[in-house]
């Protein structure tokens, strides 16, 4: 019967550290999410500038002023290869510049 009674109470302390497992595992998903739109936030935020800030050639830069570009976060959603003046090694010398831009954020 004593027996019986420790089975009892391990069956309540794994009860309780699962939920507490569980609980815990929530609070992590929402931390995450949380530091995901953080971190979404801060890059929008920093996409604020001119994109004269990369250094382009002005050519390129030109291109994309003629485009409507002016700001770095209108390059997020953008099709370079529908900007006039932009060819292969034009856009490879651009996505190397956002590339360097984002890794020192």
């Amino acid at each position: 019967m004593l027996e019986d009674n420790k089975l009892v109470e391990n069956e309540s302390d794994l009860n309780t550290k699962f939920e507490f497992d569980r609980k815990m595992q929530k609070i992590r998903e929402e931390l995450a999410k949380k530091f995901n739109d953080y971190r979404n936030t801060l890059n929008y935020m920093a996409a604020d500038a001119p994109i004269s800030i990369l250094c382009l050639p002005t050519a390129i830069e030109n291109c994309l002023l003629d485009h409507g570009c002016l700001r770095i976060y209108d390059l997020f959603d953008l099709d370079f290869t529908e900007v006039k003046g932009l060819g292969a090694s034009r856009i490879r010398n651009l996505t190397t510049s956002l590339d360097k831009f984002f890794s020192m954020l």
